[in-house]
């Protein structure tokens, strides 16, 4: 299986290529990223991957075709490279953070429109797949919940994909109850954090942290904490990018989780 990778130079970007390397079933054809544009995958790598790097999607895959697309870059560079790999012929994996769900929906029908697959996850980490997962349990069977979405101070976009997604996701089992709204709250509104899909989010941003995600939920008398902490570095990401990679040429449309690959609901 061919593989173009968008953020080919970025921090999540090493363990993902380097487990690509050592698969029997995966290769990497061609790189993206406009820093180091013309130069070859080996020489920015540092792994034996024949091919060069290109300054965009559209630009790599007219030189080399791919089977799959890895987009890890930004909310702002992926429109126009899953608009550009779509156009090739080629299905998405998508790990970028700070879509709407708009944008989710915009990418759906485009996937729909080409016949082809888009696996999208704010968090490609399997644990954090399991958190999901457990968070959809709890939502059947309460009222009242809150997200805390930490990050790094260096992280832009809030809340950050993994919250966003998680939001989204229990909306579509209910909103959760909230007993005073935040218009008739006394003070800043702002102090509630911003709500998703009915959800309160509350986002964090300080040194040490990558992307921790908790959601506490409430009844009378009792609480439940959910947290997922990831290290300082991006291997949590690997195996549930390669296990999407595998799957995508399987699925027309958008799929977003990782959990909807897991589990089954």
């Amino acid at each position: 299986m061919k593989i173009c990778f968008a953020g080919v130079t970025g921090w999540t970007a090493r363990p993902i290529l380097a487990a690509i390397h050592q698969s029997d079933d995966l290769t990497l054809v061609s790189g993206v990223s406009r820093s180091s544009a013309g130069r070859s995958l080996g020489e920015v790598t540092g792994l034996g991957f024949d091919g060069e790097v290109f300054a965009t999607v559209a630009e790599a895959l007219a030189a080399s075709s791919a089977d799959v697309m890895i987009d890890y870059t930004s909310a702002a560079a992926v429109a126009d490279n899953v608009t550009a790999a779509l156009k090739a012929g080629t299905h998405v994996v998508l790990g970028s953070s700070g879509l709407t769900s708009d944008d989710y929906l915009r990418l759906d029908r485009q996937a729909h429109e080409a016949g082809l697959g888009i696996i999208a996850a704010g968090n490609f980490s399997i644990l954090a797949a399991v958190l999901r997962r457990a968070a959809t349990m709890a939502a059947d069977h309460t009222e009242h919940w809150e997200i805390i979405d930490y990050a790094s101070d260096e992280k832009p976009d809030v809340p950050s994909g993994t919250s966003r997604e998680l939001a989204e996701t229990l909306a579509a089992i209910h909103e959760p109850t909230t007993t005073v709204e935040a218009a008739d709250t006394y003070g800043p509104v702002e102090a509630r954090g911003v709500a998703v899909g009915g959800t309160h989010i509350h986002s964090v941003r300080l040194p040490s942290y990558v992307v921790t995600t908790e959601i506490v939920f409430a009844a009378p008398g009792e609480r439940l904490s959910i947290r997922h902490d990831p290290g300082l570095t991006a291997d949590p990401y690997v195996a549930g990018t390669l296990i999407a990679v595998r799957a995508v040429s399987q699925r027309v449309g958008l799929t977003r989780g990782l959990d909807t690959l897991l589990f089954a609901r």
